[in-house]
């Protein structure tokens, strides 16, 4: 396989394939999700076999237990896939909506018009979802997208790609509309990421390398985040039955997500009361917790911090503790080591809760809830293509309406600018 003319024929392909689906009615394109949802149920044997091969592969590479945890299928997160679907196809067309509009003195009619961004290219690791959330949002928000997995979960990915394939050709649209790129060597990524002629955005969806070797490799546009540094604050004010919830689930539902609290930051005033009793209920479940030097001297179960595990996604069962000594020093604390991804306070006080919401600037800041809310489905998005911790265009979970830009429409009945 040539590399170069493989890519490139990809690229011109998509190319031509967006305006078969730019200009795709909600009917069309609602009708290739549900084919999707059907194909997927009828082939779900396959696609758990195809996920077995991907899981011997990754098995036989020792690949740490989180990639394992976000690689492996089951009947629960096919049908996960499904409810993701069919939640997309409820959701309204946003292609086409008027954004703005205005009848100016000098004769125009102004109409800001939502329309696709184009040709997305999604580049990921170890999440055969991702090729279902992507290929489903990106088509219908009128998007192409083409799709490179690592060879982690490349039997998977294929598969899911091959049924959106067949899905757009039973509705006559172009297959190109979704393409999954079978060269899995990295001269094949180089040279897709030099194609800002034909791409438009860039996803990546993967670890803090992956994502650092897109930005230093490519001009192309992209939704990124580097990675889920996510904090919990727990406020003097806050009720300790909800505060240990809440910090439990944020922490332990699911420790291989981006959304998994990291550090937990506790008021000084209380943490005598409640670290206890948080440590009671991680160390029971198995998690290691390393704290500062206030936090260890409460609790000698906790091991001493250093300041680069303040800074750390562990993406496991450990988590970073830190004695505050009020909401600017929580705040401080966030601005310094966060990732800019999504921060939580848990806190009866509604004034520091709006104090936290407000002067936090990360894309995602909550009050009382689990950090692990950070999803684009809990969001009632259907689905999302990532968490974006950029402050430009898209932030935080990408969904359909951040999948399109706008174009600005102008009629009059004969305007001559004086």
């Amino acid at each position: 396989m040539n590399s170069s003319n493989y890519i490139l024929q990809i690229c011109q392909s998509a190319q031509l394939a967006s305006k078969d689906i730019s200009i795709a009615s909600l009917e069309i394109k609602n009708n290739v999700l549900r084919d999707v949802i059907n194909l997927i149920r009828q082939n779900s044997l396959q696609l758990l076999e195809a996920n077995e091969l991907d899981l011997a592969f990754a098995l036989n590479k020792n690949l740490d237990s989180s990639k394992i945890d976000r690689l492996k299928l089951d009947q629960n997160k096919i049908n996960s896939l499904i409810t993701s679907l069919a939640e997309i196809i409820k959701l309204p067309d946003p292609v086409d909506k008027i954004l703005f509009e205005n009848h100016l003195e000098n004769g125009l009619h102004l109409k800001r018009v939502s329309m696709p961004i184009g040709v997305l290219l999604a580049i990921y690791e170890a999440r055969p979802n991702v090729t279902c959330d992507i290929s489903a949002l990106a088509l219908k928000s009128g998007n192409v997208a083409i799709l490179r997995s690592s060879s982690d979960c490349f039997n998977s990915s294929k598969f899911i790609a091959d049924l959106f394939r067949k899905a757009l050709s039973q509705n006559s649209l172009d297959q190109n509309i979704i393409t999954f790129v079978e060269d899995s060597s990295y001269d094949a990524v180089n040279k897709l990421l030099k194609m800002n002629k034909f791409i438009d955005v860039v996803i990546p969806r993967g670890g803090k390398n992956l994502i650092k070797s897109i930005i230093e490799n490519s001009n192309i546009a992209m939704f990124n985040h580097l990675d889920g540094n996510c904090h919990t604050y727990i406020h003097a004010s806050a009720n300790y039955d909800k505060a240990r919830k809440i910090l439990f689930n944020a922490k332990m539902r699911r420790v291989s997500i981006c959304g998994a609290t990291e550090t937990l930051l506790i008021d000084s005033q209380i943490a005598k009361e409640i670290l206890p009793l948080i440590v009671d209920d991680l160390t029971q479940a198995g998690c290691e917790i390393r704290g500062d030097d206030l936090s260890c001297a409460i609790d000698s179960r906790i091991k001493l911090a250093s300041e680069d595990d303040f800074y750390t996604e562990f993406l496991d069962k450990i988590l970073a503790i830190k004695i505050v000594k009020n909401c600017d020093e929580a705040i401080s604390h966030i601005a310094k080591y966060g990732s800019s991804h999504t921060e939580s306070i848990i806190a009866e006080d509604k004034l520091i809760a709006q104090k936290f919401l407000k002067e936090v600037n990360s894309a995602i800041v909550m009050h009382n809830a689990s950090t692990q809310f950070a999803d684009g489905y809990e969001f009632g998005m259907g689905a999302e293509v990532g968490i974006a911790t950029g402050k430009l265009h898209a932030r935080g979970p990408v969904g359909l309406e951040q999948l399109t830009t706008f174009k600005y429409q102008v009629q009059a009945i004969c305007a001559i600018r004086k």
